[in-house]
């Protein structure tokens, strides 16, 4: 098994399997959901104190060789329910690109055209201020055809990341139980318009971010179409990491890439859309990442809070508290990463 290094960042499934995998060792046992907490992934299930989550794994192919991976979207209503995944028809957007492999399904096994090489070790390593960090290596690189999204014959287009090969294993699972086909996965802390998220990251397009967030580096995702994160042709849903926000880890107003990445906690990235409430069909799971740099460094404490909505974050960019990264406008940086969105506390 590869070494763990933790740096604190970034065919059908049937809506009753939540209810089988409640009886794992070591998961969220029979007393129910929390008052407050609405879990939104039929398919998942999720631990007590919400930081990992537990997923119906499926064997494929790609070559004759057996690959393993999980499905936690699709771009068909029906579909989507039919699996007890999200509803994300914003993903069909991408069809034609590199970033939408189609796929073969023969017998009911679906036959892959990339994977991924999962023995690399990942490395992270902060600085003194933890963000930018000294080094920032992907242990999981995908193939030059591998991109999570695959599109069925009947056109139906699945988030279905690779987690698992003759090569190793996704730098985010935790432990895999091949005779009962699931697999559990570290889970991170974010923000949708003021309430607290759950989520896990299966891929990025950008090497360094891929790191980060533990994920298979997958430079396809940079063909997804963005014409806004919001637009209705766009297959993205925009993402607002904090960069520099105050650290300490008791201090109540820590968010961001530099406390995560000096061990302090998730850095509390903000979400756009969820799968669930007034916009369902904005929803998706690949995200487009907006790095949000305080313009004042050091930012003090009484001029600051933490950022718990998209659109907030959006109007300090425009008065110009927040930029991009080197003092560029606010606003896509150009990076997309794959996070789907497991469960929100209300």
């Amino acid at each position: 098994m590869k070494k763990s290094v933790r740096p604190q960042v970034l065919f059908a499934v049937m809506v009753g399997m939540g209810a089988a995998l409640a009886c794992l060792d070591g998961q969220a046992g029979t007393e129910g959901p929390k008052p407050g907490h609405r879990l939104l992934l039929k398919s998942a299930i999720e631990n007590a104190d919400f930081t990992e989550v537990t997923l119906p794994i499926f064997e494929g192919r790609r070559g004759g060789e057996p690959v393993w991976f999980v499905v936690t979207e699709s771009s068909d209503r029906v579909d989507a329910e039919r699996r007890g995944v999200h509803w994300s028809p914003k993903m069909a957007n991408g069809k034609g690109t590199l970033a939408v492999q189609k796929v073969a399904v023969i017998d009911g096994t679906v036959h892959f055209l990339g994977s991924v090489d999962f023995s690399p070790e990942r490395i992270v390593t902060p600085s003194v201020t933890g963000f930018p960090p000294k080094e920032a290596t992907p242990g999981a690189i995908g193939e030059a055809l591998y991109t999570p999204l695959i599109e069925l014959p009947t056109g139906t287009v699945l988030n279905a990341p690779q987690i698992k090969n003759a090569s190793g294993q996704h730098d985010r699972l935790i432990r895999i139980d091949m005779d009962r086909r699931l697999a559990t996965f570290r889970m991170t802390d974010g923000f949708f318009e003021g309430r607290r998220v759950h989520y896990t990251s299966f891929n990025a397009s950008d090497p360094a971010v891929a790191a980060l967030e533990a994920a298979n580096y997958t430079p396809n995702l940079k063909a997804l179409p963005n014409t806004g994160s919001n637009a209705p042709s766009s297959a993205l849903t925009g993402l607002a990491p904090i960069v520099n926000g105050p650290t300490g880890k008791m201090n109540p107003q820590r968010q961001g890439l530099s406390s995560a990445l000096l061990g302090e906690g998730d850095p509390l990235n903000i979400v756009q859309e969820i799968p669930s409430g007034e916009r369902p069909q904005a929803y998706s799971p690949m995200w487009d990442v907006h790095a949000s740099v305080w313009a004042q460094v050091p930012m003090p404490v009484s001029q600051t809070a933490v950022q718990t909505d998209f659109n907030s974050v959006a109007k300090l960019g425009l008065a110009g508290r927040i930029s991009g990264p080197d003092g560029k406008p606010w606003g896509p940086i150009g990076v997309v990463v794959n996070c789907p969105i497991i469960s929100i506390e209300e």
